[in-house]
């Protein structure tokens, strides 16, 4: 970037005023969107106000819009609802309430409008600026505003960010809320698990979704519900028989429960509406089960942001027939369609009771535990045998492949599965290389004709192994696929790992309680160490999400003149209103410039401003329970890499048996710009920093400057579509800042 661009993008908003308002039903991530609103908008030099009570404020005025400055969204990102209010506004529906608004925006020279809510606030909003010239004309003839107002403000700009719980909104893949509302019906549902198995229980639980079942169909995936009810795609006429017949089948397999996801908008294909009480009624009735309906309601729309809300609202800164229900699903998009049809595969497909399988399939665990596996497992395991193959189970990766540490899986063996976190097969580092004597006797012993690896950097290198294998062991020459599966997400060929949302959810929510600790005291500055290894990608989106001062990552090099940079830059803002800082360094982001190091760095410039306080997080990062997004990703991914093995292991028979030696017979499935592809790992190893274990190309990188604008550097803003990436330096005699 040159000089010049450099200063046209610092001063793109002077001399311009920006309103944000949130409107509707509030959504968890609001807030995180306002804060980031804020400060960009005052970063680039322009004024940025408030907007009180949704269109409501907009139409009253007065003190409900009021100029924001930096600090009022300091404590913002953590919050649930909306911190500004919202309103839904019969007045704003009339143009007489339009009129009043138009009118109270040019008299405080406000022409760019930040409208975050639902379908009806962003209708709301194109309407206003479609009628804005007309307003204007009808505003001066009335004497309410002059002549050199109305040129001055002759424009509306808006942008509309979508916040709904529901994901309801076409043009977007994700609407802030749904992934926080998400977070809370899952951990309803692994509560109510444990009573409903309890007392051998069928739980009815209704969500919202009054016209989208995206809540429903994705909670039913994360919990391995029986049966799920969603708008879009009504059950057929004879629904109750075949609900009763799948209950009773998953009690014979000697299931303890029954879980049945319901959105509130669910119908039948005559339009009736399908009730919670109506399914209960119909359980008691057929099958006798105890049955019990949880009406979950508000509590959805409540609790904290989830990490990916936090992050999805930093994007301001870019600025009735069979026929019409196919329809509906079609406009939902790909990645409804795709959930939908892995739902209707583990819940309504009935293995097959034949004794002869097709094909022979074993699937392991390589590498770190990592939340999200068990789900991939049991995705896995169930598409195998719904195809007719024989499953059978890995235990400790490719050391027990060596020893002969496998056994078959029924159906019921990965029963309740998903929502469990670590590796129920267990899971090691060690790589084949050194085993493939045995490795290749226990393949031909066991008749395994594809492997599927679930893992992290090791499974893909011993994937690399096992193809460099080939060359000496015929028995080697079988299909395999690698599923990522890391809290580092450094597995190359893909842009998430299994693992990962979760990691990156409980450091938010560990930083959001340390902050929360220092309540009440003097200014305290946290110094946190993340996982990751040589990857940056859980320090760098844990900052985004939690509010950083500073992320240390070593895709990003730095010297003592940096940390001396930041830390002067923290204690000003500590000679402020603010009151705790917050830094996150990578675990192997500088050999020499340790978590210690840089804990007395802080302590030492920090004295009598503020003090220093460190907390190693460590192995907490890989366990606990999966976010509904590992849930879901990891269930994708089983599914899409059985198909995958099934149709491979096919192509490859040859001569009576299964023989694959070509490059593209040992993958990676990966996810690539939101589509699910299977990358070759031989071709993979251009893309590879061995070294470092990470790819030498990650996406996230481009993020970067936005955590630094957030916390008030002076930085390059790049306003095109390359980000350019610099790290913060601190202003020496003779020289402009970056």
């Amino acid at each position: 970037m040159t000089h010049e661009e450099h200063h046209a993008a610092k001063t793109l908003g002077i001399g311009k005023a920006i309103a944000v308002l949130t409107s509707g039903g509030d959504a968890q991530g609001m807030n995180a969107a306002v804060r980031a609103v804020v400060r960009v908008g005052i970063f680039t030099g322009a004024r940025v106000f408030f907007v009180h009570e949704g269109y409501q404020g907009l139409v009253d005025g007065g003190d409900h819009i009021r100029e924001a400055t930096w600090e009022s969204v300091s404590m913002m990102l953590q919050l649930g609802g909306t911190v500004i209010g919202s309103a839904r506004c019969k007045d704003f529906r009339e143009r007489e309430g339009r009129l009043r608004a138009a009118h109270n925006l040019v008299k405080r020279g406000i022409t760019n409008l930040c409208v975050i809510g639902g379908d009806g606030s962003l209708t709301g909003a194109d309407t206003f600026r479609s009628e804005w010239s007309d307003l204007l004309s009808d505003l001066q003839k009335a004497g309410k505003i002059t002549a050199e107002e109305a040129t001055k403000s002759s424009y509306l700009n808006i942008v509309g960010l979508v916040g709904s719980i529901d994901n309801d909104f076409c043009g977007t893949d994700m609407t802030i809320g749904t992934d926080s509302a998400l977070h809370r019906i899952i951990e309803i549902v692994d509560a109510i698990t444990t009573t409903a198995q309890s007392h051998q229980r069928t739980f009815v639980l209704e969500v919202m979704g009054r016209h989208c079942g995206y809540l429903a169909l994705v909670t039913s995936l994360s919990c391995g519900a029986d049966w799920v009810f969603i708008p879009e795609c009504p059950p057929d006429d004879d629904w109750e028989e075949h609900l009763c017949r799948r209950l009773s089948e998953t009690r014979t397999r000697g299931s303890r429960l029954n879980i049945i996801i319901v959105a509130e908008g669910a119908i039948d294909k005559n339009g009736k509406p399908i009730t919670s009480e109506d399914i209960k009624n119909l359980v008691v009735k057929r099958l006798g089960y105890d049955t019990r309906v949880t009406v979950l309601g508000h509590v959805q729309r409540g609790g904290t942001p989830s990490a990916f809300d936090r992050i999805l609202t930093k994007d301001v800164t870019k600025a009735m027939n069979d026929r019409k229900f196919d329809e509906a699903m079609k406009l939902r998009g790909r990645s409804f369609m795709n959930n939908w049809e892995v739902y209707k595969l583990l819940a309504h497909v009935r293995p097959p009771v034949t004794k002869g399988s097709t094909h022979t399939v074993a699937v392991m665990n390589v590498g770190a535990p990592a939340a999200g596996m068990n789900a991939a497992v049991r995705s896995t395991v169930r598409i195998g045998l719904i195809q007719g193959n024989r499953v059978l189970v890995v235990h400790d990766g490719f050391e027990g492949l060596a020893k002969g540490q496998i056994e078959e899986a029924g159906w019921s063996y990965v029963g309740g599965w998903t929502g469990q976190g670590g590796s129920k097969l267990g899971t090691k580092r060690t790589l084949p290389k050194k085993s493939f004597e045995q490795i290749s006797a226990n393949i031909t012993k066991f008749n395994i004709q594809g492997l599927v690896i679930i893992g992290g950097f090791e499974a893909y290198t011993g994937g690399l192994e096992l193809m460099e294998g080939r060359k000496q062991f015929d028995e080697l020459c079988i299909p395999f696929v690698v599923i990522p599966a890391t809290v580092s997400n450094n597995v190359p060929g893909s842009d998430f790992s299994v693992g990962a949302d979760t990691a990156l959810n409980t450091i938010c929510t560990t930083c959001d309680r340390i902050k929360q600790s220092a309540a009440g005291t003097k200014r305290r500055v946290f110094i946190i160490e993340t996982m990751g290894g040589y990857c940056g990608y859980l320090a760098t989106m844990a900052g985004l999400a939690a509010g950083a001062d500073a992320a240390y990552i070593f895709e990003e090099p730095f010297t003592i003149r940096d940390l001396q940079a930041n830390v002067e830059h923290l204690v000003q803002k500590m000679k402020t209103t603010v009151k705790r800082g917050l830094v996150l360094r990578n675990e192997k982001c500088n050999e020499n410039y340790t978590t210690d190091f840089i804990f007395n760095l802080y302590s030492e410039e920090g004295k009598g401003i503020f003090d220093s306080r460190k907390n190693v997080l460590g192995h907490m990062q890989q366990g606990g329970s999966p976010t509904p997004f590992d849930r879901n990703f990891a269930t994708k991914m089983g599914a899409k890499a059985m198909n995958w093995m099934s149709g491979k292991i096919k192509e490859s028979y040859r001569n009576g048996r299964i023989f694959a030696n070509t490059p593209d017979s040992g993958c990676v499935l990966g996810m690539r710009k939101r589509a699910l592809v299977f990358q070759p790992v031989t071709e993979l190893k251009d893309q590879t920093d061995f070294e470092h274990r990470i790819p030498k190309e990650q996406w996230w990188l481009k993020l970067r400057p936005i955590l630094k604008i957030l916390a008030k550097y002076e930085i390059d803003l790049d306003t095109s579509e390359h980000a350019h990436l610099e790290h913060i330096s601190r202003k020496r005699s003779g020289e402009t800042s970056i």
